[in-house]
């Protein structure tokens, strides 16, 4: 039994143990889930047998119910719907084609290498179909992947667990009360539709709260909206059993999307709140772990995890996403991050006890080969994701662009096609809805307001652009962005509109640019000599990419003597103040920035042979 002091000397060992986790990870750069689960087994009955959570089961359940109803909540809150605009068909075949795929995937490889009957098989298979959102959101946040295939992700992962439970739910049921055929088929019908109706309802009806102009405090706000939660999660699971994680992934999802006076203060009260409650799940589940049911599986069961991680989730992922904007290092990188989290952990432990109770067997080898798949893909995507995100080259600069207008979205959608992780700010919703249309976060708002700026992510920027027509605007931009924000005057790039306030831009350091010198510049070379100039007209197919020489393979070599790819021309070296125009026998140096022009990935791979 679990008294009130027994109870609150357990948050206090948490919270000690999550502050030490947190510490670690910022040490190390890995995340802190990954400590948490070595703080919990250690602690555990295993080890040190400090901490036994079986001892209250019960009481842990409710724990972990209210523990998830947040974190799933909060998964669906990061999630802006409009910033997703042109994706929504790839995450919705990843939660639906990619969910059944990595089912039927799972269950017939279980069914094969492990010596238990199918139901059983299946229900392992239903229960690991989650990519949760307690271990992907921290993930990401970690490594700040490229923005689209970052909010994919963690869209994946909210849905996913909801698909998860209610497909484990109808695989339980088969078990137990022989549900198949029609049955399974208005079972899921049932849930999805309670969940979608309530979570819909809540997400509105709170949404119409707050934008009705009611004169509340910020911290009603969030009292509000964590009773909200649990209003939703209570009333779906009552009307349907495994229907209240769907019904609060779509409550987050709507509140997410939607624009409110007190929706960054509910996002940092929420994260706050997330922090703890995952703590919390992740050390008392890893604390139940028993040696034995893992070691009672063996090599086959390891051998199992691994082909889920590295056969079927690419299968499920390159399937779903086929046709897709988004490019193969992308998709290369959406399946390797596939963590299973706190919520298979918890579903498995409960429906192993209730296999037990009536006399199933198979429960304990669940329970082992779920905590191995967890332990399994959380240490290895923890541990190795920033690895691959360099690799796959999915980490991008980050580039902050005031202004939606023309100018601005023909360099914003150029980064995007680059991957850099871009947004435009800009006061005009059209412009804004223009750039979302493209793809391109955006946000609209005042570039005067520093708040504004904040949101646009302006503290972890690496250039900022400023290409508004106004002269005025973008000077204002550029000074706050300098005097606020620290970035320097290389940092910044703006748009000129009258010559005669260049000046202004230079004298601040300010990398600025004129439309109607360039403009005469162009069209005085272009007269004379097109084809020496033809230069400033590969941005239509191709790009030009400044290199530094790193590569000891091509240092002390002349530019002939490189094997560079067809289809790309080096132009100059810049060494130290001296700017060299590239001629056959060039001798490259260490340090030499070398301008390269190239069709489409062609820069890029020269690049690579320079810099590598």
């Amino acid at each position: 039994m679990l008294d009130s002091i027994n109870f609150l000397g357990l948050a206090v060992t948490v919270l000690v143990m999550s502050l030490l986790a947190q510490a670690l990870s910022r040490y190390f750069q890995i995340p802190f889930i990954i400590f948490l689960l070595i703080e919990g087994i250690i602690v555990g009955p295993e080890v040190l047998n400090l901490l036994n959570p079986a001892v209250y089961f019960e009481a842990l359940l409710t724990i972990v119910a209210i523990s998830v109803s947040v974190i799933v909540f909060d998964g669906g809150l990061q999630i802006d719907m409009k910033q997703l605009r042109g994706y929504q068909e790839s995450v919705l075949k990843l939660t639906t084609i990619g969910v059944f795929i990595t089912f039927f995937g799972i269950t017939a490889l279980t069914y094969l290498l492990i010596d238990v009957p199918l139901q059983i098989a299946a229900l392992f298979g239903a229960l690991v179909t989650a990519t949760g959102p307690t271990v992907v959101g921290p993930i990401i946040r970690n490594i700040q992947v490229c923005h689209k295939v970052g909010k994919v992700l963690e869209l994946e992962s909210v849905l996913n667990d909801a698909a998860s439970v209610i497909l484990t739910a109808v695989v339980f049921e088969w078990i137990v009360a022989e549900l198949s055929g029609m049955g399974a088929v208005f079972f899921i019908l049932q849930r999805l539709a309670i969940g979608l109706l309530i979570g819909g309802i809540c997400g509105f009806t709170l949404r119409w709260f707050f934008t009705r102009g009611i004169l509340i405090s910020k911290q009603t706000a969030r009292m509000v909206t964590l009773t909200s939660v649990f209003a939703c999660f209570v009333l779906s699971e009552s009307l349907g059993n495994e229907s209240g994680i769907l019904a609060l992934a779509i409550f987050g999802i709507i509140i997410g999307t939607s624009e409110f006076p007190y929706k960054e203060t509910i996002k940092e009260f929420k994260g706050d709140l997330v922090t703890v409650m995952i703590s919390l799940l992740f050390i008392l589940l890893a604390a139940m772990l028993k040696f034995e049911y893992i070691l009672g599986i063996g090599l086959r069961g390891i051998a199992l995890v691994l082909l889920m991680i590295f056969l079927i989730r690419p299968i499920s992922v390159f399937a779903s996403m086929w046709n897709s904007k988004f490019r193969t290092n992308e998709k290369l990188f959406i399946s390797f991050v596939g963590p299973r989290g706190v919520v298979p952990t918890s579903v498995a432990t409960y429906f192993a006890i209730k296999l037990d109770e009536l006399g199933v067997p198979g429960g304990q080898t669940i329970v082992g080969l779920v905590f191995l798949t967890v332990i399994t893909t959380v240490f290895l995507t923890g541990s190795m994701s920033k690895k691959v995100a360099h690799i796959l080259e999915v980490i991008p600069m980050e580039i902050l662009i005031l202004g939606g207008g023309k100018v601005g979205r023909i360099l914003a959608e150029r980064f995007d096609r680059r991957g850099e992780n871009v947004v435009v700010v800009d006061n005009s919703e059209e412009a804004c809805n223009k750039c979302l249309d493209l793809g391109v976060r955006t946000v609209q708002g005042d570039a005067g307001d520093i708040n504004t700026l904040k949101k646009a992510g302006i503290e972890n920027t690496k250039y900022v652009v400023a290409t508004t027509n106004k002269d005025d605007t973008n000077l204002l931009f550029c000074q706050i962005a300098k005097a606020h924000f620290g970035l320097r005057g290389d940092q910044m790039v703006a748009r000129v509109n009258h010559t005669e306030n260049l000046q202004a831009f230079w004298d601040l350091g300010i990398r600025a640019m004129s439309p109607a010198i360039t403009t005469a510049a162009v069209i005085d070379n272009m007269i004379g000599r097109p084809h020496l100039f033809s230069m400033c007209e590969v941005g239509g197919g191709g790009n030009i990419t400044e290199v530094k020489v790193t590569n000891p393979r091509v240092m002390g070599r002349a530019i002939k003597e490189i094997n560079f790819p067809e289809k790309s021309l080096v132009v100059m070296v810049q060494r130290g103040t001296r700017s060299i125009i590239a001629y056959s026998n060039l001798i490259l140096e260490y340090g030499d920035i070398v301008t390269i022009i190239g069709e489409g990935d062609v820069g890029k791979h020269a690049s690579d042979i320079l810099n590598k």
